[in-house]
């Protein structure tokens, strides 16, 4: 890409990094408040992981719906459209007083949380192969600032305003959020890379496990996030009972994981992926996440909680962009959308069966569901080890290798 285009993508990646960080301080209000917000209403660990897996199931359904329309109609009416559906799960939210209403508030955002594909097609428009995962940690980056301004804003309109604003003032960012995408946000994919295919085929999912260089990288994809929203389930409900947790202590250890991620996806990634590769940062952050997760039984103390969130912070933040610039490699310009969208379909997928099942565990075991949730974690591990070792050669040397590689792996 010509250094005179610089200027002009490094302009769009600010205001989608403004739009995703918007969209996910929303997010973030909600999240920390959830567990204890779904005890009042007579839920348990089984009733949190459901209401966590059918966001997740949604998410399934539309991140591969979405992914395929973006390559169809373009990024941009794809966010805008998904910024008015998570108003409406918003203000359901806000009004829910039963366990039912709370559920159909979660079926409305997960359907709007599958824009990710959107967001992340539209970063791989407009980066070259050189610059994909770095340019997938904006995302990651604005991830952890949403977690770490989210739950501020949603602790303190809680106690301020009541119940029901955290709901409402998700929403109201949601609004915001709409009318400055609208205006500010321009169309990333250009019209001869558009591509019509059939909206409700999962076929893409398949050909993706078939392919000799991503099957691994999808094979991951699924599993670590089946372990990690396990833990996200067993987590809350263990520190209400080991240190007499609420929704405020919840919310500070979410801002620490926001404060590292912000930190390492924006900052520190960049530079650590040009050391290392990204198949060494994703493997190391596989096996981060595994140890830091199966070592929860054993914490006493709420600092070393908090060490160890942090180190699971960080090896999530190292694994995302790495593994989503690794899978975004191999797609074409006129299939970012379907490629990364089933990415995020079968990460969805895992984060669908993760809670239930870890979360049954929980009811059962609380140590339990940590070693499982760990060993899971591993067994992903594992995965990234089959992520051929070329990956990690020069982008320059990547970037001529794509066609023949994307040739014989489908």
């Amino acid at each position: 890409m010509p250094e005179a285009a610089t200027p002009a993508r490094r302009s769009s990646l600010s205001i989608i990094f403004l739009t995703v960080l918007i969209d996910l301080i929303g997010f973030g209000i909600i999240i920390p408040i959830l567990p204890y917000y779904a005890q009042r209403l007579g839920a348990g660990g089984l009733g949190l992981g459901a209401l966590l897996g059918i966001f997740s199931a949604m998410q399934f359904l539309s991140a591969a719906l979405l992914g395929r329309t973006s390559d169809r109609i373009g990024r941009r009416p794809v966010l805008l459209a998904t910024m008015i559906a998570n108003a409406v799960g918003y203000v359901i939210f806000a009004a829910a007083h039963s366990y039912a209403v709370l559920f159909l508030a979660r079926i409305v955002s997960g359907f709007a949380g599958g824009n990710i594909s959107a967001a992340q097609a539209y970063i791989a428009d407009i980066t070259p192969p050189a610059e994909r995962s770095r340019g997938m940690g904006v995302v990651g980056a604005a991830f952890g600032l949403g977690f770490i301004i989210g739950p501020a804003i949603g602790g303190l309109s809680a106690h301020y305003l009541g119940p029901a604003a955290p709901g409402l003032v998700a929403a109201g960012l949601s609004l915001v959020n709409f009318v400055s995408t609208y205006f500010i946000l321009p169309e990333s994919l250009e019209s001869r890379h558009r591509t019509a295919r059939k909206l409700w085929d999962f076929s893409h999912l398949g050909d993706a496990l078939r392919h000799s260089h991503l099957a691994p990288l999808m094979v991951a994809w699924a599993i670590m996030p089946f372990a990690f929203a396990g833990y996200s389930v067993a987590l809350p409900l263990w520190a209400a009972v080991v240190f007499g947790w609420n929704e405020q202590q919840l919310g500070w250890l979410f801002t620490a994981i926001g404060a590292t991620a912000a930190v390492v996806q924006g900052y520190l990634f960049g530079k650590l992926t040009k050391r290392t590769g990204d198949r060494a940062l994703l493997i190391a952050g596989a096996f981060g996440m595994a140890v830091a997760i199966a070592v929860i039984p054993a914490i006493h103390t709420t600092p070393t909680l908090y060490v160890w969130t942090v180190v699971l912070a960080f090896a999530n933040s190292i694994f995302g962009p790495a593994g989503t610039g690794l899978v975004s490699l191999f797609a074409g310009p006129e299939e970012q959308g379907t490629v990364l969208g089933a990415a995020q379909a079968l990460a969805a997928l895992g984060r669908l069966l993760g809670p239930v099942v870890v979360g049954q565990v929980y009811d059962h075991t609380h140590t339990g569901a940590f070693l499982t949730a760990g060993a899971v974690m591993a067994v992903g591990g594992l995965a990234t080890l089959r992520v051929p070792k070329q990956m990690t050669e020069s982008s320059g040397q990547n970037a001529q290798r794509l066609d023949a590689q994307r040739a014989d792996g489908n």
